[in-house]
């Protein structure tokens, strides 16, 4: 298991450390979790609309359809890791 000690910046912000990025390969997109006493951090699919090709037959614009298959990896991932 690995370990940082890190500082919040003036904006709020937080730098995760090159090689926990690396170990988890986090991409784009991560679902931070508030488990109660702590964080998690999630890894979200790099894209989530390739997971759910062929899955909709309808006339939403791309767009709409990428936002939804996003909503619904960030649903799988917290479930997967009893978030939801």
């Amino acid at each position: 298991m690995s370990s940082a000690m890190v500082t919040i910046d003036e904006k709020n912000r937080v730098a995760l450390p090159k090689e926990i990025i690396e170990k988890l390969r986090l991409k784009d997109k991560i679902l931070l979790v508030d488990l109660g006493d702590h964080i998690g951090i999630y890894p979200v699919p790099h894209d989530p609309f390739k997971r759910l090709h062929g899955s909709f037959n309808t006339e939403k614009t791309f767009k709409e359809l990428r936002k939804k298959a996003e909503e619904m990896a960030i649903e799988e991932v917290a479930r997967g890791f009893g978030c939801l």
